[in-house]
Parts: structure tokens; C-alpha cells; sequence
């Protein structure tokens, strides 16, 4: 038995980057995007190539495995392993040299791939391979897997875009790997002379042969390649740990034809046909992974092919040839690049978005990338589908059908003995059926454990034989990812699903994607990490707090595994009393940009305001829970007992703020905003109601808006009410007892008997995780507003938070409650009122360029599309940026966040703001975006009702002072 301790000791001594045997290093790293799970004894983020053997060197001492990791990524399984994990994203992430003349880069193998493409595109060069997950894989894992992408009909697999390999050895030994037998290790150019016969017959010809070890690279009539034979052999032969790349030539234009098929199979047959025009791309999608309005012509499947040339206008003919070239039932050219960018989203999503079945089922890989020759495509789909309807399977295909490579998910049924039963009995016999059509088990992914044990079906007993002394070659001790590739482990062991509870743990929201089981929804996680892109790219928002730190930790992906591990309870074993959950959760801003920017759609902001709840079930909360957590409450005894310009006096005064702020868990980086002398229902009782018929709508009085910015709600009322409607707000009073009133009686008994109450989101006691409270305040809610959701009357919720809390938050908090849904569905933002209720009038024309940043809570659940229609009707031009502010409610005031805090601010929000030219409008419909640009940028921000109200206000005027008739 390994003595854990002394081998973290020993390489503390020896290394001189991180090394973390603590249960969050290592629960973070038990699974990569594949189905399975191992738990590492500790982990590495290694410095350098001298660190990298020193680890080696200990771990050999005492016969510890050693895994390379890069973005964890790996599909089959091969990024896990049972010893010490390197992880090489936090140091050795280096483009050493980049030289355009020879058109090559030097790499470390941590590097991410959207990194070199940066660094390659102002010299027209680029390199070629690209994943769907190329804003997070690394040129490491690229190169352990042999990765590919959808340029590979025109570029190949990073075999083909390698030079030269620096590679340790499990022994120690330093190779500089290349053509001509260079760096190869002793008795590797025997082995393979030895078996020159085999090399030559038993490797399929094959564009996307990923599968085995690339012996066949060693024939000398292939130069002898032992770089290129290195390149898939998934961290088994030794460690990389510096590339010399190939890049290639980047087409100044682009154009994206868009062929239709009826489905499928015939998408399949006709790509073949298209490679002579020598596309830069063939790939294949069928519509159960395409969203509705994506804008595609009308069919079942499409190919996307995309053209290059010197010119837009030779791109674009190039993609005209192609269309009159293609049997296709509809075509569309694209050359706008941000419409090549939306729709080339929708296939890099794919790898997420399958995870789900139409009706929600889950689905998963493990058969994910096999490939056959593309000419044989069409007829290995519709063998494929028969295998899948024998065993009760369902799966949606798609992928580089220009290189005959198909990735899907099935929907495996992996918790039961039953359902990987099958798994197993599937697997064996679609192996057999890719064999029969001349097809490697893996076009991309690599075997890993998920296809490893049947590559004797692919190649045959004796080259598997050779594979296993090749492996010996290199790594005589075993100690590089054991159970890869050679002597592996089952496929239907080491299931990352085996380890959780079987019934569904008690929670508090309703989970209803998932069927009401939070560990289902936890396991909505695959891994792809999306929210692991180091940079925002236009309006995403997942995962600020990962931006911030760059800390797997810190990323949505790693809170779920840190979650599984939690309900798993062998290396998280606190349950939700864990401290290395609530650790991670804490940077969390429960943005909620993971709920729409996740392929795979993870709610991390409901997992945590889930995991608080329980953590702090009948226990001591902290400070910020009860200042910031209840502050309608006390907003409201402000409000009652006239004490605002008191509170304001004191919060000046900076002795006491400084205690204030000390008792409330307040970061001291912070001013306490200043309490509005008059609420704004105070100022709606005072004023004069306008006269009108038109169409009754309710405003809903959120607390920032009553309290703190009663500005926005006197404006929005201004724009409502010029815009022909009717403006109420909700009810104060619930008769006590029996049935609740028609919200018309009058009666002295009535009014005696009521109960006052203010309408609530319950917002901020969801993200404080008092959940409990949060329902009490929301049925509360829901009763006072049931006279206004009787009479089908639109609620329009100014502040986005608020409105994305009753939109999600609500119907998951309350799911019995038929009142909670019919809320959520009454719920309508600022601009969709005016855009649903009032469609012919125009807004007041502005005539002014903006800047600021959409909500993420208003990216996430409300969309703004509405808004961005409202703004181009008033001639507020430019756009919003993306990302979070990082201010997010409480989580900007909470001690110990201002500096994550404003690093999320001074990723987009903040740049835009002072790069923005001058007369420019700061557009900020959320009360903490507001409050961030004030306090980092002394900036004001408005709500979009604010600018058209003071516009109507100015175009008011002017007819006055003109006579002209208003």
C-alpha cells in the first residue's frame, strides 16, 4: 500500500511547482468527459521538463502510476488514472517561439489551442487541426490523442502538423523525437524491422485511423517517423513536454455552404462525393441537434462545407460550385462571419447538446467517434441505426462525414447491472460492425478504456501483440497510464455512475429537467468544459469566476465533480457539511451563465443555493447571510419607519460604516449604497393616476427598484404609460383566512381583516441558500398576487435578477404550486411589454451610441433579444458587451470577493466602458451592474426605461416650446 503521505513529501522536495494530495486536488481530476472514474492519489502542475522528471523519477521509486492531463477533455477515458495526475494547464502553457518564415511554433504541452490560433492569425498562419473544444484542449492532449477536427479534409490530424517531440521517459531519459529514427528509444527501430510485413498490411488506410499505436509510421518509406508514431499514444510511452508544430496557411475568406438533406444517411452519401472541390470542411449534423430558428434550409440533416480562397468573392464561388455540385434538397451560402460563427456554435455544442435525447433522456459516449471510409459512410449509418433499434437504443449522429468519422451519444442506460449489460453486448458487436466496413474503433477520441479491450477485433491478436512490446519499449515498468491502449481495463468498469446513490437525495428545488433528482442533474456534467474558456468570447457570460483565476476549482465543471464526489462520499466524504464543496462554491456569483452558455445546460446557481441550504441546516450562518441575504427585510423597516436619511448619515459617517460593514460580512473595498428618501410605491400612492384605456399591466416594485433606485420605476411608468398603457402595482392586502378576494372589496370587514405583505422574488435568500425562507416568501407572494394572475394580467419586472428569479427560481422552488408557474409565465422584462403589449408604438429616437454590458441573469434565463429591438427603434446604437460584471448581487459586497470581483468587471464591462467614445450612454438594467460601474469606474449607468423617459421628457418640451401639438 502506498504511503500517501511520504510520497507527497518526496515530491514536495523534488518539484518545484504545485502539488496537491488534499481531497479537492484530487476529487477535481477523478473523470475527464468520458464515462469513467478514477481516483488519483494526488496531483501535480509541474514547472517544468525538470519537474516533469523529478516526479517521474519518485513515482518510479515507489511504483506509482503517473497520468498527463491537459484540459481533461478525453472522451475515452484516458485523462483519469489511479497514481499522480500532471496537470500541465497551470504552468507549462508556453508558445516558446512562434516563426513565420519556416511556419512552425515551439509549444509546451499545457497550451491551449485558441492561444496558438491568436498568436498564428496576424501572420496569415494557423494551426490546423481544431476540435470542437479548442477554447480549453491543449496541444499536449492533442497530441496524445492525435485530435483532429473539422478542417481535416484539408489539413489532417495533428500527426500530420508535427515536427518534433521532447518527450521523458518513464526511466528519465530526455528524446528529442523526429523522422529518420530520431530520439527513438533503444530496440524501438529493432521491433519495428522485425515486423516490417505487418506494418505494412495490418493498419487500415484510413483519414481518421486513431485507434492502436501508429507503428506503421516507423516504415522507412514513411520516413521513419517516430514523432508521428508518438503522436495517439495517449500519455502511455512517455511524457511530452515540448512540440515543434507545423502551421499552415489561414484563407484570408471564408464562405459556409449550407447543403439540406431528407436525412442523415443521405447527408452521409453525398459528402464523399464533395472532396474533390477540395473543401476546407464536411460536416454532417442531423436536426435533432439543430435549435429551432437557426436559420437553416428546410430538411432532416445538413452538411456545413466551408470554402476558402484570397477573396471573399473566390470563397464565395468556391461554395457556389459546391452547391451546384451537391444533391441536396436546399443550400444556402454564408459569408457574413458572424453568422459563420453562429452556426458553427451549434456544431461545437454538439458534443453537449446529444447529451440529451429530445424528451430530455439522458445519453452518453463510449461509442462516440468511430470511423470508416467516407465512401462507406452512408451505408455504416443505416448498418448503425438497425444495430441500435436490435438493442432499444436512440442516438443522433453527427460529425466529419468528410473524413467517414461519426460521433454520438446513446443513451446507455449506465446505472443498472441490466443496462451495462447491454452496453457491453452493444459495444462488442458495433466494434464487429465497424471492422466489417473496413473501420478503425476511434476516428478522434483515441481507445482509452472506453474501446481498448476490442481493438483484437480491429487488428487482430498479433498486432495487439506488438502493440503491448512497442509499449514495453518505451515504458518497461508499466508506470505511464497503465489500462490504456495495452492490457487494458474493461469497458464496463471503473463507470463514473457506480459510485453514486442509487434514490434521489432529499432537496429542496424541484430539479423537473431531471426528474426531481439532484444527483441526476449533477451528472448532467460530461466534462466537455466549455466553462473552462480562459476568455469571454461576445455575449457569453460561463464562468467568470474560472476567468478570474483560471482555477479548476473555480470553473462550473469542477464544481460538479466536486458535487459527484459529494454524493459519491469516498474522497468528498463531509456530505453537504463538505468544506471543500463550500469552498468552491464561494467564488461562485451565481451568475447563472452556465444555465444558458453550458452545452449540457448545468444551473451551478441553484446547485449552490441547493448545497447551502443543507450545509447550514441548523447551524450558524455566516454574517452576509443575514445582511445581505434578508435585505428586503430590513429595506423594508427602513421604509417603515421613515429611517432612511439616518441610515444614509450613517453610512457616511466612516467609522461607523467601517463597524457596519465589519458586522455584516461587508468587503471594506465597498460603499454602502444610499437608501432612497422615498420609496417607489411611495411616490405611485402620492401621484396622479393617468387616465387611459388601454391594456392594464402591473410593475412589479423589486426591492432594488422600491428602495434603492426608485428612479427606474418612475421611468418605466413614464415609458408604460406613453406607450398606451395602463400601469398598476401589485396588490398590499390578503384577506385573512378562506378564499383569497377578486383584489376589488372594499368592506370594512375586509380591510380590517387583511393581511399587508410586499410582493418578493425571494432572490436574495435563494442565493444565500435559505430556501426554507425563500418559499415562505414566495407563496406569500403568490397570494397576493392571485387577483392579478386570475386576470391574466402581464407583470413587468424591471430589475433582470429579479425577473430571472420568478422566471426559474419560482416554478423550481414551488413545483406543486400551479400559482408558481402561472407567475413565471406572466413575467415579462421592460422591452418584451412594450414590444408584446404595445407593437405600434415607436419609442422616442434617442440618436446616442452605447456601451455596457447585457445582465448575465437577463443572458442566462430572459434573453434580450426584445431589448436589442427597443434600442435599434430609439437609434441607440452599438452593442452590449458579454460576460458577468461581477458584482452579482451580494457576492460584490461579500468579504473576500472584491478582488475576483473586479477582475470580472475588467474583462469587458470596464474596457468598454472607458474605450467608449465621448457622449456615449452606459447602459446597466441591473441594480449591481449599476453599483459596479459606480464604484470601479465612477461611471453612471441607466436603465434602458430611464433613457427613453428622459427622451420622451426632452421631446415633450420641445413641443412645448415650439407649439407644436404632444
Amino acid at each position: 500500500m502506498t504511503d500517501l503521505a511520504g510520497l507527497g513529501d518526496a515530491l514536495r522536495k523534488a518539484v518545484r511547482g504545485e502539488v496537491g494530495f488534499d481531497a479537492t486536488a484530487r476529487a477535481l481530476v477523478t473523470m475527464d468527459a468520458s464515462n469513467y472514474r478514477r481516483v488519483p492519489l494526488g496531483v501535480v502542475a509541474p514547472r517544468d521538463a525538470d519537474d516533469v522528471a523529478a516526479v517521474l523519477e519518485v513515482c518510479r521509486a515507489r511504483g506509482v502510476p503517473v497520468v498527463a492531463r491537459g484540459g481533461g477533455t478525453s472522451i475515452a477515458g484516458q485523462a483519469t488514472g489511479t497514481g499522480v495526475v500532471l496537470d500541465f494547464t497551470r504552468h507549462m502553457t508556453g508558445l516558446l517561439e512562434l516563426d513565420p518564415g519556416s511556419r512552425t511554433a515551439v509549444v509546451q504541452p499545457g497550451l491551449v489551442l485558441d492561444r496558438l490560433q491568436e498568436a498564428a492569425a496576424p501572420h496569415g498562419l494557423r494551426f490546423g487541426p481544431d476540435p470542437s473544444t479548442h477554447s480549453r484542449c491543449t496541444l499536449g492532449g492533442m497530441i496524445g490523442n492525435n485530435a483532429c477536427g473539422s478542417h481535416s479534409v484539408a489539413w489532417g490530424t495533428t500527426a500530420d502538423s508535427v515536427r518534433e517531440l521532447s518527450v521523458t521517459t518513464a526511466r528519465g531519459r530526455r528524446l528529442r523525437l523526429g523522422p529518420g529514427w530520431a530520439g527513438a528509444p533503444d530496440g524501438l527501430r529493432e521491433l519495428a524491422e522485425a515486423e516490417l510485413a505487418r506494418l505494412r498490411t495490418g493498419f487500415p488506410e484510413l483519414p481518421r485511423r486513431i485507434s492502436g499505436y501508429a507503428l506503421d509510421a516507423l516504415l522507412p518509406e514513411k520516413g521513419a517517423d517516430v514523432a508521428r508514431s508518438f503522436c495517439g499514444s495517449e500519455g502511455t510511452l512517455g511524457i511530452l513536454t515540448e512540440a515543434v508544430v507545423r502551421l499552415v496557411e489561414n484563407p484570408r475568406a471564408r464562405a459556409l455552404a449550407v447543403l439540406a438533406y431528407a436525412d442523415e444517411g443521405a447527408a452521409a452519401e453525398a459528402a464523399a462525393g464533395l472532396l474533390p472541390l477540395r473543401p476546407l470542411t464536411v460536416e454532417g449534423m442531423a436536426a435533432d441537434l439543430v435549435p429551432a430558428g437557426a436559420g437553416l434550409p428546410g430538411g432532416g440533416a445538413w452538411l456545413f462545407v466551408e470554402t476558402g480562397g484570397e477573396t471573399a468573392a473566390e470563397a464565395r464561388a468556391r461554395a457556389g460550385k459546391i452547391v451546384r455540385a451537391a444533391d441536396a434538397v436546399g443550400a444556402l451560402v454564408v459569408t457574413d462571419a458572424a453568422a459563420q460563427r453562429a452556426l458553427w456554435r451549434i456544431r461545437e455544442d454538439a458534443s453537449g447538446t446529444a447529451t440529451r435525447m429530445p424528451d430530455g433522456t439522458e445519453a452518453w459516449p463510449g461509442w462516440e467517434d468511430c470511423a470508416v471510409p467516407p465512401a462507406r459512410l452512408g451505408g455504416y449509418l443505416r448498418d448503425f441505426r438497425a444495430l441500435l433499434a436490435a438493442h432499444g437504443l436512440r442516438g443522433t449522429p453527427y460529425g466529419h462525414f468528410g473524413d467517414g468519422c461519426v460521433h454520438v451519444r446513446i443513451d446507455f442506460d449506465l446505472l443498472t447491472a441490466t443496462g451495462v449489460g447491454r452496453f457491453r453486448r452493444f459495444s462488442e458487436e458495433l466494434a464487429d460492425l465497424v471492422v466489417s466496413h473496413g473501420g478503425s474503433l476511434s476516428g478522434e477520441h483515441g481507445d482509452g478504456q472506453a474501446r481498448a479491450e476490442l481493438l483484437p477485433r480491429m487488428y487482430g491478436e498479433e498486432t495487439v501483440a506488438l502493440f503491448e512490446r512497442a509499449k514495453a519499449v518505451w515504458d518497461p515498468d508499466d508506470l505511464l497510464n497503465p489500462g490504456m491502449l495495452v492490457r487494458p481495463a474493461r469497458l464496463d468498469e471503473n463507470l463514473r455512475f457506480s459510485v453514486l446513490p442509487r434514490r434521489p437525495v432529499d432537496v429542496a428545488f424541484g430539479y423537473p429537467a431531471d426528474g426531481g433528482d439532484f444527483g441526476a442533474a449533477v451528472r448532467r456534467c460530461v466534462g466537455v468544459a466549455k466553462c473552462r474558456t480562459a476568455t469571454a468570447a461576445g455575449p457569453a457570460v460561463m464562468c467568470p469566476s474560472f476567468r478570474a483565476t483560471g482555477e479548476e476549482e473555480h470553473s462550473t465543471r469542477g464544481r460538479a465533480r466536486l458535487l459527484h464526489e459529494m454524493l459519491a462520499g469516498e474522497v468528498v466524504t463531509d456530505g453537504w457539511r463538505s468544506t471543500e464543496v463550500l469552498d468552491s462554491l464561494d467564488l461562485c456569483l451565481s451568475c447563472k451563465g452556465c444555465r444558458s452558455d453550458c452545452p449540457v445546460g448545468v444551473d451551478m446557481a441553484t446547485y449552490k443555493a441547493e448545497f447551502l441550504h443543507h450545509h447550514y441546516a441548523g447551524r450558524r450562518r455566516p454574517a452576509a447571510h443575514h445582511s445581505m441575504g434578508r435585505l428586503p427585510q430590513w429595506l423594508r423597516w427602513a421604509a417603515r419607519t421613515r429611517s432612511a436619511p439616518l441610515f444614509n448619515a450613517l453610512a457616511s459617517a466612516r467609522p461607523l460604516a467601517r463597524v457596519v460593514k465589519r458586522l455584516g460580512g461587508i468587503t471594506p473595498e465597498r460603499e454602502i449604497p444610499r437608501l432612497a428618501r422615498e420609496t417607489f410605491s411611495g411616490w405611485w400612492r402620492r401621484r396622479r393616476p393617468a387616465r387611459g384605456a388601454g391594456e392594464l399591466v402591473t410593475v412589479w416594485p423589486d426591492t432594488f427598484t422600491e428602495h434603492l433606485a426608485p428612479s427606474v420605476g418612475r421611468a418605466a411608468v413614464r415609458v408604460l404609460e406613453a406607450a398606451g398603457l395602463r400601469v398598476a402595482l401589485p396588490p398590499t392586502l390578503v384577506p385573512r383566512g378562506g378564499a383569497i378576494g377578486d383584489g376589488r372589496s372594499r368592506s370594512a370587514t375586509a380591510l380590517l381583516t387583511a393581511r399587508r405583505g410586499r410582493v418578493c422574488c425571494g432572490l436574495t435568500y435563494v442565493s444565500t441558500g435559505q430556501l426554507d425562507h425563500a418559499r415562505a416568501v414566495l407563496r406569500r407572494t403568490l397570494d397576493l398576487m392571485e387577483p392579478v394572475l386570475r386576470a391574466g394580467v402581464p407583470v413587468v419586472v424591471l430589475e433582470p435578477s429579479c425577473a430571472a428569479a420568478l422566471r426559474s427560481d419560482l416554478p423550481e422552488l414551488l413545483p406543486d404550486d400551479p400559482r408558481a408557474a402561472r407567475l413565471s409565465s406572466a413575467v415579462l422584462t421592460f422591452a418584451e411589454t412594450l414590444e408584446r403589449h404595445a407593437p405600434h408604438w415607436s419609442p422616442p429616437t434617442v440618436d446616442r451610441p452605447v456601451t455596457g454590458q447585457t445582465h448575465c441573469h437577463q443572458h442566462a434565463v430572459l434573453g434580450d433579444g426584445a431589448d436589442r429591438r427597443l434600442r435599434e427603434s430609439a437609434g441607440l446604437t452599438g452593442e452590449l458587451s458579454g460576460g458577468c460584471c461581477g458584482f452579482a448581487g451580494n457576492f460584490g459586497f461579500e468579504r473576500g470577493h472584491f478582488e475576483v470581483s473586479r477582475a470580472c468587471a475588467e474583462e469587458q464591462l470596464l474596457p468598454a466602458v472607458r474605450e467608449a467614445p465621448e457622449g456615449t450612454l452606459v447602459l446597466a438594467d441591473g441594480f449591481s451592474c449599476r453599483t459596479q460601474l459606480e464604484h470601479l469606474a465612477g461611471a453612471r449607468g441607466r436603465h434602458l426605461a430611464e433613457v427613453l423617459a428622459e427622451a420622451l421628457d426632452q421631446r415633450a418640451g420641445g413641443a412645448e416650446g415650439t407649439g407644436e401639438a404632444k
